[in-house]
């Protein structure tokens, strides 16, 4: 299935691309927003990261085509500033990020990312780790299953879900990602399974977080990228569920917030201190009718906007 870049043209407006710039792109993917970036800064230099070395590989000749000036890293986001410390890069004009799995990820089923295929429970985005699906499915207790399910799934059913794993893991271990489906299915209430959209979507959220530590490494990346990014410099994030999009609106929303000034105070309005950043948008953008209708993947994508004004 060919990859589709979500918000494609509002990413790249949103990041008011200067030919001469420095730009990351801290999720490559199959390079689709990178091509574009790099089509724009025939003087600046593009910095690419991805965890998943196919992505790194499969994108290297396109991105190579259209330029030299790119840098492609086989590494998480969350060492945005070591890896551009390697490179003795000290400042960024712009850092974009396209959460979440990708759709080749998605789409290959052996990776065992989707409950749509019988596959073995993976879901690493970086297969050089240890950390696995199965690890968590299996080796993690009782408690830490709930814990996993109530924060990164949001799942009411979480502890129901959690003692049916215990319970099937204790006569065999959990493989494959069907084995997985079928246990979630076994936990929850005929009025759930009977509700539209696949009963093992959250719960399958929920581990793939855990095993690639997602909104951890999201709220590490975005205090380096305020620190590195320059004056004028902009952050774009797509975010696809409402933990990602909530860090990334109470992040930007912290920084473009001055500090409290006791009104009791005469100050001029010179000498009161302004955030160091703004917020572009103030509502998230959203895909348009014709996106939506041409990309399945767009329908939950939201997109916010970070600028450095000071």
């Amino acid at each position: 299935m060919k990859h589709v870049s979500v918000l494609l043209n509002e990413c790249i407006e949103g990041l008011n691309i200067k030919e001469d710039g420095i730009y990351v792109d801290g999720t490559l993917g199959r390079g689709g927003h990178s091509a574009e970036i790099l089509k724009r800064i025939p003087k600046g230099q593009l910095i690419c990261f991805d965890k998943d070395a196919a992505a790194i590989e499969e994108s290297r000749e396109r991105l190579l085509a259209i330029g030299t000036n790119v840098t492609l890293i086989h590494n998480g986001f969350k060492h945005l500033k070591e890896e551009l410390e390697r490179y003795q890069i000290s400042g960024i004009d712009g850092l974009l990020l396209d959460l979440g799995v990708s759709s080749p990820q998605f789409d290959e089923a052996k990776r065992g990312f989707s409950y749509r295929y019988d596959a073995p429970l993976d879901m690493r985005m970086d297969q050089s780790q240890s950390l696995s699906a199965e690890s968590v499915v299996n080796d993690y207790s009782f408690e830490e299953l709930c814990r996993v399910f109530l924060r990164y799934g949001e799942d009411p059913f979480a502890k129901q879900v959690a003692r049916k794993i215990e319970q099937r893991r204790a006569e065999k271990p959990i493989k494959t990602t069907f084995e997985l489906v079928d246990c979630i299915k076994s936990a929850y209430p005929a009025k759930v399974l009977n509700k539209k959209g696949h009963p093992a979507k959250k719960i399958f959220q929920a581990i793939r977080i855990e095993v690639n530590d997602e909104l951890h490494e999201l709220e590490i990346c975005l205090e380096e990228a305020c620190e590195c990014l320059n004056v004028g410099g902009r952050i774009c994030v797509i975010s696809f569920h409402s933990l990602e999009d909530r860090i990334v609106k109470d992040t930007f929303r912290r920084k473009s917030t001055a500090e409290d000034v006791d009104k009791r105070i005469p100050l001029k309005e010179s000498e009161i201190k302004q955030a160091d950043f703004r917020c572009v948008n103030r509502k998230p953008i959203t895909a348009s009718e014709e996106e939506l209708e041409a990309n399945n993947r767009s329908h939950s994508a939201k997109l916010r906007i970070l600028e450095r004004v000071k």
